[in-house]
């Protein structure tokens, strides 16, 4: 399969259409229609369901998804390993791509790039956000060179820094709650109240430990990826969020507010890449300025 002509079913994905597709690649329809023909010749399996004459729009297969996915990895991780390569060996420019969740240590990604950019202002830099299982899969797949991760870390697969902080567990609430009064929060607190947990499993794990049940025996009201929209739900007063602090900006205008776990309940983080990976010169540059912030 060649990268021209997955860039071809892309363009087709992303059109829904043949003719506009081939439009944009400033290509015949019937040359088009023809190499997306090859393909499913090639894979075996039908790509696209084609409309009727009156219509032209074309419909994705579910093996049409699977494929979209997979393509745009695929030219993502060509297009990062061309830059790589093409550049200078006299010139250290180029792109860093990390990984993070929701999590104020971002400003110390933030600080190392700052460092770093008054004497390589050609590196620039990108961030994807996500839960743990998108982070390690970003990297497991190289589209990644650091992710920076909660808890655990498999030393098998990864090399690991960890980070001088900690974030701290606690309950965003509104500020007009009853359990507002409070400086800290105790498992007694939480018990019938409706909560609103993460839905990744090491974070819902952590939080059943401190509470000393388990996690279906409490008014489980929704689940969050990302604290900001379960900072919308809690505003509408739907429940209790629990997360991290220092995420959810709470000024004086916010209804808002955050109040610690007790006992307390801290979370550990680590930037982690690859074992045996070889960095770029970018990405090179990025992690001695880390260890040296350590």
């Amino acid at each position: 399969m060649e990268i021209r002509v997955l860039n071809y079913f892309l363009a087709v994905a992303r059109e829904q259409s043949i003719i506009r597709a081939a439009k944009s690649l400033h290509l015949s329809q019937p040359i088009l229609s023809t190499q997306i023909r090859n393909m499913e010749k090639e894979l075996g399996k039908q790509l696209l369901i084609r409309g009727t004459k009156g219509s032209r729009k074309v419909t994705l297969t579910e093996e049409d998804m699977i494929l979209k996915k997979r393509a745009e990895e695929i030219l993502n991780l060509v297009d990062k390993t061309e830059k790589e390569i093409t550049l200078s060996d006299h010139v250290i420019a180029g792109d860093v791509y990390i990984g993070a969740g929701e999590t104020d240590a971002v400003r110390l990604l933030a600080k190392a790039a700052k460092e770093i950019q008054s004497r390589y202002p050609g590196i620039h830099y990108h961030i994807s956000s996500g839960n743990v299982e998108f982070i390690l899969e970003q990297l497991d797949k190289g589209l990644i060179d650091f992710g920076l991760v909660f808890g655990h870390v498999d030393f098998d697969k990864y090399n690991a820094i960890k980070i001088p902080v900690k974030d701290t567990w606690g309950v965003l609430m509104r500020k007009d709650s009853e359990l507002a009064h409070q400086n800290t929060i105790t498992p007694e607190d939480l018990r019938n109240k409706p909560l609103i947990i993460s839905h990744q499993k090491n974070q819902s794990g952590e939080f059943s430990s401190w509470l000393n049940c388990n996690i279906d025996q409490l008014n489980i009201v929704a689940t969050y990826n990302l604290l900001f929209n379960a900072s919308l739900l809690v505003d509408e007063g739907l429940g209790y969020a629990i997360g991290l602090d220092k995420i959810i900006n709470m000024g004086e205008n916010s209804n808002l507010c955050f109040r610690p776990l007790a006992p307390v309940v801290e979370a550990e983080l680590s930037i982690i890449w690859k074992k045996y990976q070889v960095f770029s010169k970018p990405a090179e540059q990025f992690m001695i300025k880390i260890k040296e912030l350590q």
